[in-house]
């Protein structure tokens, strides 16, 4: 019987060991939390991809996804390093929250159905990009600049247009580079010529021109121009290219040309007959010359020099005439009206300051016959039907001229992008600088054109000296545009975040300026407004600095262009933005003007301490900004090590403190005990108004003394 037993204990834990040993070698995770950016960033996702059954194990709203294996998703620890979503019959977009996946190295959606642009905001580290064999269009993302890790780009067989873009200038790394099958046009970027690590070039079928000078000198191995508008001659250099495809060109094979008019002949030919050296990219044509060794002209290359000056004599004559006419046609232009345009944004570049004045929008640029227009609004409740009519009183806009204006939504007047879409500079003929959002269709729900259009009613009704007004807007062609005032400073994200020599310039005074700015904004919104306006977006990338550090509240009122109830529950893609969003949404959905309050607060907390809402560079426990303060928010001792280091100590403690409490009462986890923002306010204008800090003098032993001039608020507020 005991030797039953012990030979049942052996056996139960060998059995053990076996269990624990196939445990460890599937690798299930024991703490595989994944990190809160990237579930956020993959979240976004899902949901943009129209959360395709797919991929399974992705959820729209938490999960894990290095714990729970979603498909296509590889880790390290706790970091999404991969994703391999290639030619599973995906559809929709991309999204716009991808920058938030740091750690990822290689994204694969090759080979589905995706459509729309190419987001701005792409993964930063990546050094794999393969989104070939889908249906994107739009052009190449300027982030790509900035990418220096890649060594493959692939996005061949799309519908990507406009010019490659001059995008490569710091990508030593680039060995594989295909943008084949697709509508590009114009030469191949300068850039080019910086990919000393470049093996294969695939750009065939396309509308590419010039010539391939500038991939002179580089290590390639496989090249593929084929099927372009490309001319001139092969550069000698390229014959050396082990697989080099170049038909369906337009390439000369004869002698290369002469030079061109009005510049002297070449120098003359040495005793032995040879040549003068010709110039890179025009090397074939040099054994064509060696036959002629004489050193004076020939009459033929007299009547070649007088033939080739005559002709661009005609050819500048026509030139001129061009112009004249073209000048004229802008001139009538102009007149007549301002407006058209396309599509794309980083939602926070825009407007300029209008506490001057407030009403005046484009008061040079005259309106279309859209402007008067007012708009019919059918409410029905128990049956009854009312006719509501609201003027429009922003400048309607053409596509045509907005095109004309941003230079076709050109990538050097790219100037920001959203989760709303992309945001672009544009020139007027009259010298008139805007900005201009073109709203990407995948990010809303608008159903009908009147319901942009009664949105545009309110939103150019708003006139407050804080709040970015609205100038204009295009609703043609199915396009969706915002014209704002275009304000070339700063916004507050970029300026507390991105450290430079404007990040000193934000003083303590001027931070409290901007959040007393922005509360105002708030109140006029939430508390003069009927019915209130709830901003729904609030974070300091949407307040915008002008000069002097004054707060312009940008998108104010897009809120109503936001998709139906049932997706704002599943996504947080448009309203408010991870790290800003109070408790209430994340639970139920909901957003009032409370929602707002705290958001405010969000943006109080980034003033005060420099840090953002969530960083994941720091340790776990200080990754929420909003967790890892509030706790200290009544601690003056620990209050004074959380303020903003660049600040330099360079602040009152008493303001200091009181601005710690009004934090504390925007973030509290229940909206009914956050205050309206007429209180915040009224509570920050008495921060302003006791203390104003004076830098103490050399003879000075205490740090700082204080006093307390009232005329003195004015200035500041």
């Amino acid at each position: 019987m005991e030797k039953a037993v012990a030979i049942s204990s052996l056996f139960l834990t060998r059995l053990l060991v076996i269990w624990v040993a196939v445990i460890f070698s599937f690798g299930v995770p024991v703490d595989a939390t994944t990190d809160p950016n990237d579930v956020q960033g993959l979240q976004i996702l899902y949901t943009s991809l129209n959360s395709p059954w797919q991929l399974t194990g992705w959820r729209s709203s938490g999960g894990d996804p290095c714990g729970e294996l979603w498909k296509g998703v590889i880790c390290q620890g706790s970091s999404v390093v991969s994703l391999q979503m290639s030619g599973l019959g995906l559809s929709g977009t991309m999204g716009y929250l991808l920058n938030n996946l740091v750690s990822l190295k290689s994204l694969d959606l090759s080979g589905n159905s995706i459509h729309d642009s190419i987001p701005y905001q792409l993964p930063p580290n990546l050094t794999s990009l393969n989104l070939a064999n889908n249906i994107i269009s739009g052009n190449l993302p300027y982030s790509l600049s900035s990418m220096t890790s890649l060594t493959y780009l692939n996005v061949s067989r799309n519908i990507l247009s406009q010019g490659v873009g001059d995008l490569f200038a710091n990508h030593s790394a680039l060995a594989n580079l295909d943008i084949s099958f697709n509508n590009f046009t114009g030469d191949l970027p300068p850039s080019f010529s910086t990919l000393t690590n470049l093996s294969t070039l695939r750009v065939q079928n396309n509308k590419l021109t010039g010539s391939l000078n500038v991939l002179v000198g580089l290590p390639l191995i496989d090249l593929n121009v084929a099927n372009n508008n490309f001319s001139g001659w092969i550069p000698q250099e390229l014959n050396s290219v082990t697989n080099f495809v170049y038909d369906g060109n337009g390439f000369a094979n004869g002698p290369a040309p002469p030079p061109p008019p009005y510049t002297p002949p070449p120098p003359g030919r040495s005793g032995n007959g040879s040549n003068h050296t010709p110039k890179s990219g025009h090397t074939p044509e040099s054994n064509a010359r060696n036959g002629n060794k004489k050193n004076g002209l020939t009459t033929g290359s007299i009547l070649g020099w007088v033939l080739g000056s005559l002709s661009a004599t005609i050819l500048l004559l026509l030139a001129l005439v061009f112009c004249l006419r073209r000048e004229s046609k802008k001139e009538i232009s102009a007149r007549t009206s301002v407006g058209t345009l396309p599509s794309n944004d980083k939602v926070n570049t825009e407007m300029q300051e209008r506490r001057a004045k407030p009403t005046a929008t484009v008061s040079d640029l005259k309106p279309t016959a859209m402007e008067n227009m007012t708009i019919e609004r059918l409410q029905g409740k128990n049956g009854s039907v009312k006719r509501v009519k609201s003027p429009i009183t922003a400048t309607s806009f053409t596509v045509a001229t907005l095109q004309t204006a941003t230079n076709s939504f050109s990538q050097e007047n790219l100037i920001g992008e959203g989760s709303l879409g992309r945001v672009y500079r544009a020139e007027f003929p009259n010298g008139k600088i805007m900005a201009i959002k073109k709203i990407d269709s995948a990010a809303l729900s608008l159903q009908e054109e009147d319901n942009f259009l009664e949105a545009i009613s309110n939103m150019s009704r708003l006139r407050h000296p804080n709040i970015v007004a609205l100038a204009g807007y295009c609703a043609e062609h199915g396009q969706r545009l915002l014209v704002h005032e275009y304000i070339g400073n700063s916004n507050l994200h970029d300026m507390l975040h991105y450290a430079d020599e404007r990040s000193k310039m934000l003083t303590w005074n001027a931070r409290v300026r901007v959040a007393l700015g922005t509360a105002r904004a708030l109140e006029y919104l939430h508390e003069v407004c009927l019915p209130s306006v709830v901003h729904r977006n609030l974070k300091s990338a949407n307040i915008l600095l002008d000069d002097e550090f004054n707060p312009q509240l940008s998108d104010c009122g897009l809120a109503s262009l936001t998709p139906n109830t049932e997706r704002q529950v599943s996504s947080a893609q448009v309203i408010g933005s991870f790290g800003y969003s109070a408790p209430e949404f994340a639970l139920s959905g909901m957003y009032t003007v409370k929602s707002d309050v705290y958001s405010f607060g969000v943006v109080m907390l980034e003033l005060l301490t420099g840090r953002k809402p969530l960083d994941s560079s720091r340790v776990r426990s200080e990754q929420s900004l909003v967790r890892w303060a509030t706790p200290q928010l009544h601690d003056i001792d620990a209050l004074s090590k959380m303020v903003d280091p660049i600040l330099n100590g360079m602040y009152p403690a008493k303001s200091l403190s009181r601005f710690a409490d009004i934090i504390a009462l925007c973030v509290q986890p229940e909206p009914e005990f956050r205050p309206p923002m007429s209180e915040v306010v009224q509570a920050l204008v008495r921060l302003m108004q006791r203390a104003v800090i004076v830098k103490r003098q050399p003879s000075e032993d205490s740090g700082f003394a204080f006093k307390n001039p009232d005329h003195e608020a004015d200035d500041l507020q």
